[in-house]
């Protein structure tokens, strides 16, 4: 038998209520006991966790990383990347399909999720939702979620054709499971690289205008309607990926007021930078989409505040430094984020935007893990799974990147100022991270 107790921390657990001080037993995996400080005093634990000072929380749960295996090993392997997610305070992540071979077989599902693959945290996946990510073949829907995965997407690219997507809705809702949508219409966005505005005309590049994602957006809520009004026993859901913009977050807000299952995640590099940090042709600060300007951002935050944003996401993208060491518009996009997100999410919307702890917790845990389908996660209920995040919440310090744990080091935050360090994170009840 296994225990771990965790004592003198204030526990926040928006799923059952708590947001007090309270002592946390594990045991064996799953919670088993939360009391008042000292009443487990009489209890002799195997090993014990002194949390004074700090929030003991849900473990963090992120619905967008990419881990890069099978295929990209140089880039991260899932073994770096998920030591890099427990050193972020996440507990569980969930892999895109962009790998190589595409996740979009039972066969390349399986390797993924394989306790082979030494993860130091639970790993789930997306599988893809078109036969090798191209946008013409739906994937076999019900044989990969049989298989594990909890969700469909072609991440990194739209699924474009409208038919397709209405497809990929009605079979997804059939087994339960969310369409993650990457919303660019590549029609519109077709050669650009950074966000339109006066930072891209400054520096000569094209621009990636705000209705190439907005418009994909209302396109696949019109869709989700569409099938609602017609098949009155399925409610189908689309996930829109790190959503970017003002318009598409004002079409989203509209939807969840009609009461479609629409939901959204916002990345911490969307609402803690504009396109200004592009400044000279800096590749750690290419991604897609772009950073927006200072108008979307202040979108985003208030999106995050009134809860039309459902949950926080790093959309993680190690890449190689020779790949990203080139010149912007031949770098690859991305930048990694496990790492910095709870740090981020603290100092810009708990301390200079007043969110409540309780809500930051939310965001990055309790309610990724309900997107997905999760019921014994992003909770410290007794009988939950025993993956828990200590931080402290009012830390202040600086991310250098030379201490990563991910393989890559493409990150526009070195150096950057960071509010609220993890110290320790437990996954199934075993510590695998310590600060």
């Amino acid at each position: 038998m296994s225990e771990l107790l965790i004592r003198n921390g204030h526990l926040i657990d928006p799923a059952s209520g708590i947001d007090e001080p309270r002592d946390l037993l594990l045991r064996d995996g799953r919670i088993a006991g939360v009391e008042k400080p000292g009443g487990f005093a009489e209890l002799r634990a195997a090993e014990s966790l002194d949390a004074s000072g700090c929030i003991v929380a849900p473990g963090l749960v992120d619905v967008h990383v990419h881990l890069r295996e099978p295929g990209q090993g140089h880039k991260e392997t899932i073994a770096s990347g998920t030591a890099a997610a427990a050193a972020g305070g996440f507990t569980t992540v969930v892999a895109m399909p962009n790998t190589r071979p595409v996740n979009d077989s039972v066969e390349v599902l399986k390797w993924m999720l394989s306790p082979e693959r030494n993860p130091a945290i639970h790993v789930l996946a997306m599988a893809a939702a078109s036969i090798g990510s191209e946008g013409e073949q739906l994937t076999d829907f019900a044989a990969l979620a049989a298989a594990g995965a909890v969700g469909f997407t072609d991440d990194g690219k739209p699924i474009l054709d409208a038919d397709l997507m209405r497809a990929a809705l009605v079979r997804a809702a059939e087994l339960g499971l969310p369409v993650s949508q990457h919303a660019e219409d590549p029609r519109l966005s077709h050669g650009a690289i950074m966000n339109h505005g006066a930072v891209a005309f400054r520096l000569g590049l094209r621009g990636y205008p705000a209705i190439a994602e907005s418009s994909i957006v209302e396109r696949d809520i019109a869709l989700v309607r569409e099938i609602a009004a017609s098949h009155p026993t399925l409610k189908p859901h689309l996930h829109v990926q790190h959503v970017s913009t003002g318009a598409a977050l004002e079409a989203i807000r509209r939807a969840k007021a009609e009461g479609l299952h629409v939901t959204c995640e916002a990345a911490p590099h969307h609402f803690a930078l504009t396109d200004e940090a592009v400044g000279d042709y800096d590749t750690n600060a290419k991604m897609n989409p772009p950073l927006r300007s200072e108008d979307d951002r202040r979108a985003l935050i208030d999106a995050l505040l009134d809860k039309t944003a459902d949950c926080i996401a790093t959309d993680h993208a190690p890449h190689a430094s020779w790949e990203k060491e080139v010149e912007f518009d031949r770098a690859p996009n991305g930048i990694t984020g496990l790492e910095t997100a709870l740090g981020l999410a603290l100092r810009i919307l708990h301390r200079e935007h007043g969110m409540p702890l309780r809500r930051v917790v939310e965001l990055m845990s309790t309610q990724p893990a309900r997107l997905i389908g999760l019921e014994n996660r992003g909770t410290l209920r007794v009988g939950a799974e025993a993956d828990v995040a200590v931080f402290h919440p009012s830390e202040e310090w600086s991310f250098d990147v030379r201490q990563s744990r991910s393989k890559s080091k493409n990150t526009p935050f070195d150096g950057a100022a960071m509010v609220g360090r993890v110290r320790a994170t437990v996954c199934g009840g075993l510590v695998v991270y310590r600060a």
